[in-house]
């Protein structure tokens, strides 16, 4: 299409629509009354009347006919005298009223002054307070915390040593129950050593029989062999539990050994004749108290419980 001729076909189109407006504004403007004789004088029915007038309120009676006068309307009605009556009804009693309560002012709170605007200087002192307060704080809390852990520590330290004495009281009791076990048995093992005394004392004081010390050795005994027997079986058994001194003469030398039913040696002591010096002296003893058990299966015949023995070094 061409733009040409499409232009004022718009304006004419424009200018129609703008007249359309003006004319319909127009026709809002006029009065009901110009529609009807518009109407009437065009000869047209009044049903094709669009807008149809409100019909005047009709009242009964006579016309009135008046006449307005200035802008206000009718002047204002004339005073009519009347005549006053007498008023016979006494007046009350005048009564003062009350005095009304003043009214009660709200009160107006003091409101608080505008916080003042702190300065660089100020803002630091306010945040290193705050610091310092925190610190505090902290210290305060560890200091708790310290207190609350000593406390937990003594409880704990009570505690242990509580039961630390309990157990005392039980191994106390342990070993005065031990010791007392002890006691009954070194008085029973000296019990039976009276009465193996009293029976090798009864042994010694016959007449057909040679002296304790002939039978330990085997001197005119038939039993001297066993006898030899048992002094090597004694000097096997002490040999190996000797440490041998230094400058130690190999010479024998003689040692006393109490023994106990069965061979438990329970003393051992060196003769005071034995040539060794104090070092070989208790290394004979130390030897024989080491073998603890003497052989005795086999040598019940020739066993005694006080023996003297010749050590000889090997």
């Amino acid at each position: 299409m061409d733009e040409s001729r499409a232009t004022p076909k718009a304006v004419v189109l424009s200018a129609i629509l703008h007249i359309g407006i003006v004319a319909f504004l127009f026709l809002a403007i006029l009065p009901c009354s110009k529609y009807e004789a518009f109407v009437t004088a065009l000869g047209l029915p009044a049903s094709m009347n669009p807008i149809t007038c409100t019909a005047p309120l009709h009242l009964q009676g006579p016309i009135i006919e008046a006449t307005l006068i200035g802008p206000t309307g009718s002047p204002p009605p004339k005073a009519v005298k009347v005549k006053p009556v007498p008023n016979t009804v006494p007046p009350p009693p005048s009564v003062t009223p009350p005095t009304p309560p003043p009214p009660e002012k709200p009160a107006v709170s003091q409101l608080p002054p505008p916080p003042k605007h702190p300065d660089t200087v100020d803002q630091e002192r306010v945040v290193e307070d705050a610091a310092l307060k925190a610190d505090e704080a902290k210290k305060v809390q560890e200091e708790k915390e310290r207190q609350r852990q000593s406390e937990l520590d003594a409880q704990a330290a009570k505690k242990k040593e509580e039961e630390k004495k309990k157990i005392d009281a039980l191994f106390a009791k342990m070993d005065a129950a031990s010791a007392q076990t002890r006691q009954l048995d070194s008085k029973a093992k000296q019990a039976r050593q009276q009465m193996e005394d009293l029976k090798n004392a009864q042994d010694n004081a016959r007449s057909d029989v040679p002296n304790a010390s002939q039978l330990q050795t085997g001197n005119n005994s038939p039993d001297s062999d066993l006898s030899s027997e048992y002094v090597a079986a004694i000097q096997n058994a002490v040999t190996p539990n000797w440490t041998r001194p230094d400058n130690m003469p190999s010479v024998p030398c003689d040692v006393h050994i109490v023994q106990s039913p069965g061979g438990d040696v329970l003393s051992a002591n060196v003769d005071p004749s034995c040539p060794y010096d104090e070092a070989g002296r208790r290394s004979v003893e130390n030897a024989v108290l080491r073998t603890k058990t003497l052989p005795y299966k086999g040598f019940e015949k020739v066993f005694r419980r006080n023996l003297t023995f010749t050590f000889r070094p090997q």
